[in-house]
């Protein structure tokens, strides 16, 4: 799968994860110039989870973004629908929970998470709508979601860059470090295609998440949503 198709087949999808499992955290890094550290610390920060605190961690891929919250005594739980992920993250991580999940059909009980958390997953769930509406689902009444995903640059010279950046540079650089880099052409279409800051916002909300409000990281090229149930 090289084209975004915005259909996202689930199967497609989680084979292109599958095949960019084993160097997906080195490649991240590359691309976002190290940015993506900056991203998950605010992540943590924004979720506040303490120690005995029950939290989704969706499309966790590898567990990178899980361990944080387990070293701060939360009980996590690393989910994603890629098993090439998970049999990475296991061995990497085998303290930490992998579970197999599509965000869509999650297989956790009405009201188990105080919080759920999904970065850079939620525009490649086949449908975002259903997905935040699970979300809710197995969220606790009072408990908190945190979305951080790309979006859209709000100083419009740097927009252009960006977006130049995103469909040129970003496939080229990949090829070099990912182990499947025409993966990166869908991702940077993908990403292209996302709705906006206020976009995203009306769609939590239209999920039924309360209070939705959003966070600028570097310059809109992220941001960093949240909703209460």
């Amino acid at each position: 799968m090289t084209r975004a198709d915005l259909d996202k087949q689930p199967s497609d999808v989680q084979r292109m994860f599958d095949a960019v499992a084993r160097r997906y955290d080195v490649t991240n890094d590359v691309l976002s110039m190290g940015q993506d550290r900056r991203w998950r610390k605010a992540v943590l920060e924004a979720v506040d989870a303490g120690p005995g605190d029950r939290v989704l961690d969706l499309a966790a891929g590898t567990g990178t973004s899980s361990v944080p919250f387990a070293e701060r005594g939360a009980v996590v739980v690393p989910c994603d629908f890629s098993l090439g992920m998970l049999a990475v993250g296991k061995r990497a991580r085998p303290s930490l929970p992998f579970t197999a999940g599509d965000a869509t059909q999650l297989p956790f009980a009405d009201g188990t998470f105080d919080a759920v958390t999904i970065s850079f997953g939620l525009r490649n769930v086949v449908d975002p709508l259903a997905g935040l509406r699970e979300m809710r689902r197995v969220t606790r009444p009072g408990g908190r979601l945190v979305v951080c995903e790309f979006s859209h640059p709000t100083f419009a010279p740097f927009r252009t860059v960006y977006l130049e950046y995103l469909m040129k540079a970003l496939p080229a650089i990949a090829r070099g470090v990912s182990s499947s880099p025409d993966a990166y052409v869908y991702l940077a279409e993908s990403i292209r295609a996302w709705p906006d800051q206020a976009g995203l916002a009306a769609l939590l909300a239209d999920a039924g998440w309360q209070a939705p409000q959003w966070r600028n990281l570097s310059g809109g090229v992220v941001a960093l949503h949240r909703a209460t149930a």
